[in-house]
């Protein structure tokens, strides 16, 4: 389901990479804790070197420094400096980083796997043959080629043959189960008040473009994305045999219907706040706010039928999309759905349709160069359609035994940290810390791979047609969905794929996973000492305990119930620190007149803080730290530091760092790195920082959370 209608009943990520449209999830909090860190050994200011013959640790690699830059003032850049100098971002890519080199060594091993399976075949039915299959059909340019729209021609029609408001009901109906995102959505997830149940959501959707905002705001690049914005809509309106006046004339009017929904839209702060999105009611109640959708026919197109209740993410934008649908003319409600249509599955059509895609999501809003190679869209398509079919085989090669539990181990000294702190906290009752106590207790901890496999033997997958197998991925992702309804909620159920380089906490199941994807180098070593390892994954998973005591995790209790379990006064000390978050991220600015969003950003800047403030108490804990055992001229403090820094090295284009600003939870990689540390005593010690520098953060500007 789309972020958007759930708002945070959603899972906090640690990192979105690529469209908005990933993994959900949501952020946590921390800062430096009230009780005082034990003494760390200090540092020159700016550490030279190491010498040729200094002793070699595995997973820190001094010749990423920038030793021209002093560590107290910019220690992303002093970490990493000369690997972004000497690592531009490749044609085809908006950003390039850590995750991403992790990402191209995952690539290889699966894309093993898909030419593999795609080469040998299987069974019929078997995972290996929907797999091999369906990756196969992405390939085949030439039967894409000669197919051209034919795959689409059946829901092509149903949208020609709209004659008035009924058929319009249906074909949005339709438009709900091949999931195009046309107007809003409908689908089936966890209660936020009654955490055992299911419900079905309904909210707002429709966008063509990333955020409300960019049909709304007056400045030149703005402007600049919604005239590129219309002559993609002309474009792929004129590929489907529309002439140029009629091509035109129809982006036009998608524009304007669009623009019209932006305005009804909430935006992506208030869609943060889970009880304003949280709106239970009767289906005859819906009927009466918005009574244009005719909602039984949407509910049983879904097979939702049965449903006597919805809870309603934001019911203003249903009801002015209601009036839409009857005082906006059946022509331009056409090309308003053939437009999200060809849109969707752009890049399942003849590649004239993807170079326009690219163009304009690409090229003109995140400012790539080049398009990615064929074989790394198909493959991570083929992970979006079948991804546990296909992350059964990648673990098979790519996630040992002890790797994994290596991780819980890792896992378990984090919570037992995070415990600590909880019990030092000097601005929180006792009664309150009980309850976060029983919340950490409750955590699920998920480490590389579901115990229960999906299974997706109701899903048919052919070579003959690329656009066809999307079609039926999606229809069946649907109907997969609604199935839950009325079952109690699975809490074995994964969020995210294996290979995913990536991690999440999910309020609803009060949950934390790891996937194999994201246990691997620069992140986590078996072969790297304890200082690099807490440093990287270590913070990952720090990050994502976090999350679960964040602005937006904190709401939900020990079972996931959005219930409150603070008293009023813990509550207004939280709010007195995160108001402080919120002034020192908001003032940082990535690019001249772009300044980062503290309020979208804030539960992943509280997660970013605490998730590094606990994986620095647990390395405490290790005998590394206790016998203070350097390596390559670095104490142990300092090598954790730089691992924590390293792990966040990237290059990022401005276009996608403008477009990250506006839409995405996650600070730029290089607050993240030096806004947590500049909150922390210990770093500032470990690198002898001054009162007054800028890795120094003023004591009334300190954000004490947890």
């Amino acid at each position: 389901m789309n972020v958007s209608s759930r708002s945070a009943a959603v899972a906090a990520g640690l990192l979105l990479i690529g469209s908005a449209c990933g993994s959900s999830k949501q952020p946590a909090a921390k800062a430096p804790a009230a009780a005082p860190a034990p003494a760390v050994a200090a540092a020159p200011a700016t550490p030279p070197p190491p010498p040729a013959n200094a002793q070699k640790g595995v997973g820190i690699n001094p010749a990423n420094f920038d030793t021209s830059v002093e560590p107290c003032a910019d220690f992303f850049q002093y970490a990493n400096g000369a690997w972004i100098k000497n690592n531009p971002i490749p044609g085809a890519e908006v950003r390039w980083g850590s995750f991403n080199e992790l990402a191209d060594r995952n690539n290889a091993i699966l894309r093993n796997i898909l030419e593999t399976a795609a080469k040998t075949g299987g069974a019929p039915g078997t995972n290996q043959q929907k797999v091999g299959d369906y990756y196969a059909a992405g390939m085949d340019t030439a039967a894409i080629e000669k197919n051209g729209l034919m795959p689409l021609q059946g829901e092509l029609t149903r949208i020609k043959s709209i004659k008035n408001l009924g058929d319009l009901q249906k074909v949005l109906a339709r438009h709900q189960v091949i999931g195009t995102g046309a107007l809003f959505n409908l689908g089936v997830g966890q209660d936020d008040k009654i955490s055992t149940q299911y419900a079905v959501f309904a909210g707002q959707s429709g966008l063509g473009l990333p955020d409300k905002d960019m049909y709304l705001k007056d400045d030149a690049r703005s402007e600049s994305v919604r005239k590129e914005y219309r002559k993609f809509l002309s474009e792929i309106f004129r590929l489907s045999g529309e002439s140029d006046a009629d091509a035109g004339k129809h982006a036009n009017a998608v524009f304007d219907l669009e623009k019209r929904l932006a305005k009804a839209s909430k935006g992506r702060v208030e869609l943060r706040d889970p009880y304003a999105n949280y709106n239970k009611m009767p289906v005859a109640e819906l009927i009466k706010k918005a009574p244009n959708f005719n909602w039984p026919l949407q509910l049983q197109e879904v097979k939702l039928g049965t449903a006597k209740e919805i809870i309603v993410g934001q019911p203003a934008f249903l009801s002015e999309s209601s009036t839409l649908l009857k005082t906006v003319g059946i022509a331009d409600w056409q090309a308003y759905l053939k437009a999200r249509l060809l849109s969707s599955f752009s890049n399942t059509l003849p590649a004239a349709y993807v170079q326009a895609n690219f163009n304009f999501y690409s090229k003109t809003l995140q400012g790539a160069k080049a398009m990615q190679p064929r074989w790394k869209r198909i493959l991570r398509a083929t992970d979006g359609a079948l991804g546990e079919a296909f992350g059964q085989l990648y673990v098979e090669k790519a996630f040992t035994p002890a790797a994994k539990k290596r991780a819980q181990e890792l896992v378990q000294n984090l919570q037992l940290a995070f415990s600590k702190r909880i019990d030092q906290l000097d601005w929180m009752t006792p009664a309150t810390k009980a309850e976060a106590q029983k919340k950490l207790r409750a955590f699920t901890v998920k480490i590389g791979y579901p115990d229960k496999w999906k299974d997706y033997s109701a899903l048919k997958v052919e070579r003959t047609s690329y656009a066809a197998n999307v079609l039926r991925a999606r229809e069946w992702g649907t109907f997969d969905n609604s199935a839950k309804f009325g079952k109690p909620v699975d809490r074995m159920e994964w969020g995210m794929t294996p290979p995913t380089v990536n991690a999440y906490y999910n309020p609803g199941l009060n949950e934390i996973a790891f996937p194999a994807g994201i246990l691997q180098p620069p992140f986590y070593d078996p072969q790297a000492d304890d200082a690099v390892n807490y440093g990287g994954i270590g913070a990952v998973i720090g990050h994502e305990i976090t999350h679960g005591f964040d602005d937006q995790g904190r709401l939900y209790d020990a079972q996931g119930n959005l219930k409150s379990w603070w008293t009023p006064q813990d509550s207004a000390q939280f709010a007195q620190r995160t108001n402080i978050i919120d002034k020192q991220y908001s003032a940082y600015s990535p690019l001249d007149s772009v300044f980062v969003n503290g309020k979208l950003t804030m539960g992943e800047n509280i997660a970013d803080i605490g998730g590094l403030n606990i994986a620095f108490d647990a390395f405490r804990m290790t005998p590394q730290y206790k016998n203070n055992q350097g390596y390559d001229g670095l104490t142990p403090t300092q090598r954790f530091f730089t691992s924590f820094a390293q792990i966040w090295r990237v290059n990022a284009r401005p276009e996608y760092l403008r477009q990250q600003v506006m839409t995405d939870p996650h600070s730029p990689a290089m607050y993240r790195v030096n806004g947590p540390l500049s909150l922390m005593p210990a770093f500032q010690e470990a690198y002898g920082c001054k009162p007054g520098s800028k890795m120094t953060c003023l004591a009334d500007k300190c954000a004490k959370v947890w």
